[in-house]
């Protein structure tokens, strides 16, 4: 790939992870709109880790207790730390169970090899799940912090999370969503979101790794170039996102996924 590709690639993904705006859909049609052909699974997957390293990065104190947490768990201890671990682990399941399911029966590399199908899914999720988080911002309650999340409320988010898995959904979007309309205020809606992204996020980038590895091949030096200029744009979402949920609503990015999905489906039905 070229530079210009990587580094365009790079800020696409950083950006589009965390605004509730779906990166996999964007990735999904990048080609479509650049005309640069399809960078890959492997690329994909790499800049997915350097979000993942974004998030550690800037929530490391809430890392660093989950750590915590974790190990309390394993002697046994049940303490809120410890709780929120177990929870964020458990809340993970649904996601590998469903991607193991999409990854048995082909379903992404289908959608990859089918503009017309890829357009039609991306642009349909991105309304959708776009008018689904306007009515849980518009309507939820803001009355809930991390410290009120039970196991109920996190297994419901979690299964939010597999949905997500699908192209034009958006991994915070639908977490947010479904954090919002159970009661959460935005940040901590927001907060959880990233969280429990990290071991979602970690076990796809390692089985990538893996299965690269294990065919014989290392990873390319284009895939840990987008995975550092991910980071680098990550971080900058990150910051923006969580800076201006304490000031306004999700609005303008539903009516962003209202014209991105307007303009997929003219392209897929026009």
């Amino acid at each position: 790939m070229s530079i210009e590709q990587i580094i365009a690639l790079a800020i696409v993904q950083g950006i589009t992870e965390f605004l509730p705006i779906s990166s996999s859909g964007h990735l999904a049609i990048f080609s479509d709109f650049t005309g640069y052909r399809d960078q890959g699974l492997a690329v994909d997957v790499m800049m997915h880790v350097g979000s993942l390293f974004a998030i550690i990065v800037y929530f490391w104190s809430d890392v660093v207790a989950l750590i915590k947490g974790t190990l309390e768990l394993v002697t046994l201890k049940m303490t809120e730390r410890a709780r929120l671990a177990l929870y964020i682990a458990l809340a993970t399941i649904p996601a590998g169970l469903f991607g193991i399911f999409l990854k048995t029966t082909g379903f992404m590399e289908v959608i990859r090899a089918d503009d017309h199908i890829k357009l039609q899914i991306v642009g349909w999720n991105a309304i959708v799940f776009g008018l689904v988080l306007y009515l849980a911002d518009r309507f939820g309650a803001r009355i809930k912090s991390m410290a009120n999340m039970k196991l109920s409320p996190a297994m419901m988010i979690g299964l939010a999370q597999a949905l997500a898995l699908i192209p034009g959904t958006s991994r915070s979007g639908i977490t947010i969503s479904a954090a919002r309309a159970l009661g959460f205020h935005r940040t901590e809606a927001a907060r959880f979101s990233f969280l429990l992204g990290i071991p979602a996020i970690a076990a796809a980038g390692l089985l990538t790794v893996h299965e690269a590895y294990s065919a014989g091949e290392a990873l390319s030096f284009d895939a840990w170039l987008a995975a550092g200029l991910s980071f680098m744009a990550s971080l900058a979402a990150i910051a923006f996102l969580m800076a201006i949920v304490k000031r306004m609503s999700f609005a303008p990015f539903v009516l962003y996924r209202l014209a991105l999905g307007i303009v997929l489906l003219y392209m897929a039905y026009g």
